[in-house]
């Protein structure tokens, strides 16, 4: 996961669930999705060793590298400090809120 391709596919795994007819169904499922992607990005982010498959796999040099560059930007991940932090725990934060715009955007 990083944070150039988080938000899209949580938009894209709302539009899914809002295609579901049970509507707890889709909150458990939605519920489930959050729990997933947090338990992925926050220790890629954090740099966590069992994460070195993932960030390997995407040819990064870390898990902190791909989260923040996802292998396009060009951001010094060894240098972050507290704004990137933040920046980071404020981009986490809005996970839930993508996707609920893509279950909203499909049930309209």
């Amino acid at each position: 996961m990083s944070f150039l391709i988080d938000v899209p596919w949580l938009y894209a795994n709302g539009r899914a669930l809002g295609r579901l007819e049970d509507e707890r169904a889709a909150r458990v499922l939605g519920a489930a999705t959050i729990a997933g992607f947090y338990s992925v990005s926050i220790p890629l982010y954090l740099n966590r060793p069992w994460t070195r498959p993932i960030w390997r796999a995407c040819r990064a040099r870390s898990g902190r590298d791909w989260m923040l560059n996802s292998g396009v930007l060009k951001v010094d991940d060894d240098r972050a400090g507290a704004r990137t932090h933040a920046a980071a725990a404020a981009i986490l934060a809005t996970y839930p809120f993508w996707l609920w715009l893509g279950h909203r955007h499909q049930r309209r």
